[in-house]
């Protein structure tokens, strides 16, 4: 009897061990993650353009990483009608691709797609804006670059929308620098450069040239819970060709590249 007991008591103990372990263990690492986002802007810009004829947008999006460095997501934003006619207001991306580290170094390849549901040019072709582009990129510490190419026509440039040719393989270079001033404050430096594979086939102020580059700086700050805001001074240069554009669906104007001050808030979840 009393080894018998003795046995149920080593066998108990040795329960109550391994249930502490298991306690204080860390769990595993899952093997992927799925964030959203959701925010506003006071203007929507985009390489360098307001995408909103200089007024608010609101944002949105969801993630998927996978633990092997695959990744996928869908995002959108309320754009104009003066550059977006004939659709519902809406941008939707979809991406996908595949992200890698070696030690401090980061690399990156995938595909990225631009849709604006039901937008088309106000041409007897209906000619779409949507894009799709692969784009390849590095990182190191808080540096990084990428570079975009069109395996579509850019954004609708081709022969019927006022070009001289098609605009696939357009393409963005882009240098960007996300440097931490403290722990939940971030200084944001971006320089981009657009390059058109076709030319306008009639002259704007006298150029035909629609290539141009764009720069931004500015500041980020994250809070408990998700929550983010940020101020950004974006502008970009060919006032030529982008000062004085005509809305698709009115006769007002607006300066797309004009220097403007971009106030974000956001929540990631």
């Amino acid at each position: 009897m009393r080894t018998l007991n003795k046995t149920i008591l080593a066998v108990a103990l040795a329960a109550v061990t391994a249930s502490a372990f298991a306690a204080d263990a860390p769990a595993p690492a899952p093997d992927y993650t799925l964030t959203a986002n959701v925010g506003a802007v006071s203007d929507y810009y985009f390489r360098g353009q307001t995408q909103t004829w200089h007024k608010p947008a609101l944002q949105g999006g969801i993630d998927f990483v996978h633990s092997s460095g695959w990744y996928a997501g869908l995002w959108g934003s309320s754009v104009s009608g003066n550059q977006y006619p004939n659709g519902s207001g809406l941008e939707l991306d979809y991406y996908g691709g595949y992200n890698g580290t070696v030690g401090d170094f980061g690399y990156t390849a995938g595909l990225y797609g631009y849709e604006y549901t039901g937008a088309h040019y106000n041409n007897p072709q209906g000619t779409k804006f949507n894009t799709l582009e692969f784009n390849i990129g590095g990182s190191w510490k808080w540096a990084s670059v990428k570079y975009s190419q069109a395996l579509t026509d850019y954004f609708g440039a081709n022969i019927d929308t006022g070009f001289t040719g098609k605009s696939s393989g357009s393409s963005y270079l882009e240098a960007n620098i996300a440097y931490p001033l403290m722990d939940d404050l971030t200084l944001n430096l971006h320089a981009g450069h657009t390059n058109f594979k076709s030319d306008l086939a009639a002259a704007v102020n006298g150029s035909t040239n629609p290539d141009y580059s764009d720069y931004k700086v500015g500041l980020t700050k994250t809070f408990t819970g998700g929550w983010n805001v940020g101020a950004a001074y974006v502008v970009a240069t060919n006032s030529t060709i982008y000062g004085n554009v005509v809305s698709a669906v009115s006769t007002d104007t607006a300066n797309l590249v004009k220097g403007t001050l971009v106030i974000s808030a956001g929540r990631s979840f």
